[in-house]
Parts: C-alpha cells; sequence; structure tokens
C-alpha cells in the first residue's frame, strides 16, 4: 500500500507529502530497508505523476514480491522551487532563471529529521547498511550529492540520469572531498536519447564515468549503466527498477 501523509519541513517553513510505500504481507517481527526517494508523486501513482506517467514502483515490487519501504519526498511545485531544493548549488538558468541551491538544507533534514522520524514510526530496518538515498534528473543530483557527502546514513545510491549542469565541477569537487565508508553500493545510470548529438552522449557519458571513478577510487562498488535506448523520463525509468533493485542486492529471491 502507498499512504501519504504531510509532513512540516521546518527549514523550509512549509508542509509537503510524503508517499510512502509499505508491503502488505509484512509479517509480525519483520523490518525492511528504507530507499528514501526524491519526487514522491511519480513514484507509484499514474494519476499523481507530473506527466501522467509514474515509475510504477509498486507495482513493481509487488509482482516480484519485494519487501522494500519507499519513503517518496514529493518535490516543491511552487514556481522553480524543486530547482531549487533539489539542487546543492546556486546556478543561472535562461528559462528558470535565478536557482538558489537548498540541497544540502534537503540532504540534511533527511537525514536529521525525516530518517529518526520514519524508522520511529514504520517497521525499519534503521542502521545505514540499509539504507538508501534515489531520484532521478535533480532527484538523481541530490542522490549523487547525498550518498557523496552523507554516506554516513545512506549505503546506497540510485542516481538515474543525474542532471549535471552548471554544477558538475562543483560536485565533483565536494564528493572528491568527502569522506565514504567503503561498502558503499551506488547504481548510476543514464540513457542515450536524453542527448540529442552523438557529442553531447559523449560527455553525459564521461561525466557519469568520472563520478563512477571518483566513487570507486574511495572503495564504493558503483554499477554504471547507459540505458540503450533510455529517454529521460518515468516511462524509462520504469525499466530500471528491477535492475538496481538486483545491482544493490535488494532484490530477494
Amino acid at each position: 500500500m502507498v499512504l501519504k501523509e504531510n509532513i512540516y519541513i521546518e527549514p523550509f517553513k512549509l508542509y509537503r507529502t510524503l508517499h510512502i510505500y509499505i508491503p502488505d504481507n509484512i509479517e509480525a517481527g519483520e523490518r525492511l530497508p528504507v530507499i528514501y526517494m526524491f519526487d514522491g508523486h511519480n513514484l507509484f501513482y499514474d494519476h499523481d505523476a507530473t506527466y501522467g506517467k509514474s515509475w510504477g514502483i509498486r507495482e513493481t515490487l509487488e509482482r516480484y514480491n519485494q519487501k522494500i519501504i519507499i519513503v517518496g519526498l514529493e518535490c516543491n511545485h511552487e514556481g522553480n522551487m524543486r530547482l531549487c531544493e533539489f539542487s546543492p548549488y546556486s546556478f543561472n538558468d535562461k528559462y528558470f532563471g535565478k536557482v538558489k541551491g537548498l540541497g544540502k538544507i534537503t540532504i540534511d533534514w533527511i537525514c536529521d529529521v525525516l530518517k529518526p522520524y520514519i524508522d520511529s514510526k514504520f517497521p525499519t530496518k534503521p542502521q545505514r547498511e540499509y539504507t538508501g538515498i534515489g531520484g532521478s534528473s535533480m532527484g538523481g543530483l541530490m542522490s549523487v550529492y547525498g550518498i557523496g557527502i552523507r554516506s554516513d546514513i545512506f549505503s546506497m545510491g540510485i542516481c538515474v540520469s543525474p542532471f549535471y549542469n552548471y554544477v558538475f565541477r562543483r560536485l565533483v569537487e565536494d564528493i572528491s572531498n568527502s569522506f565514504m565508508h567503503n561498502d558503499t553500493k551506488i547504481y548510476i545510470s543514464w540513457g542515450n536519447y536524453e542527448f540529442k548529438t552523438k557529442k553531447q552522449l559523449a560527455v553525459g557519458t564521461e561525466k557519469n564515468l568520472i563520478v563512477t571513478r571518483i566513487f570507486t577510487q574511495k572503495g564504493a562498488k558503483v554499477f554504471p549503466h547507459l540505458m540503450v535506448d533510455g529517454a529521460h523520463n518515468e516511462e524509462s525509468w520504469e525499466k530500471e527498477t528491477i535492475i538496481w533493485l538486483s545491482e544493490l542486492g535488494l532484490f530477494k529471491k
């Protein structure tokens, strides 16, 4: 089942909807891994999704009888605030204007406030080895950043189609200079149809491989994946759910 719950985000002085997937068949005393994901409204149901198509994660988990908890944080839909809250860095965009990077505040709130709340209310395995972070596009950027700077909390990262425009140099600097536990596992992916030209595909691929090398040098186990025929949309990302479940060791037969 998917629960919806409003939670107050003190640093931003506003309420936000959580979309929380809990397996229906949890046994008495059973505790489960948790993945914290961005754009929660796009994860489970098409009627909630911004563009009318979700990742379909609920159907995938139930089809394969996979028992994990997903906590999806809905974005701020006002103006360009999604970009602000889901970017660790400020930048200027010709379409969206000035983006004020509030992403570090978001990550710290997830780690220091949301996670303890979820652990107190639901049957989670609270240890970092059972805790992950994931998302796509801006959420993919936040997942690269989050796993890079807060591996004290997260041992798993699901970094799908990360947004790197304007911020890549600063991201590389931060994740290069941050401590990472060497048992961290990271899935990072990009699709060839996300890029208009072969040159753009080559540049995008190299950026993801740079991130892969940084994390690998820190001892992490990284699974880089170029999705053939992959696009920058939920229909494409839906196909990856079973892949990252398997690569991160979350798929249980």
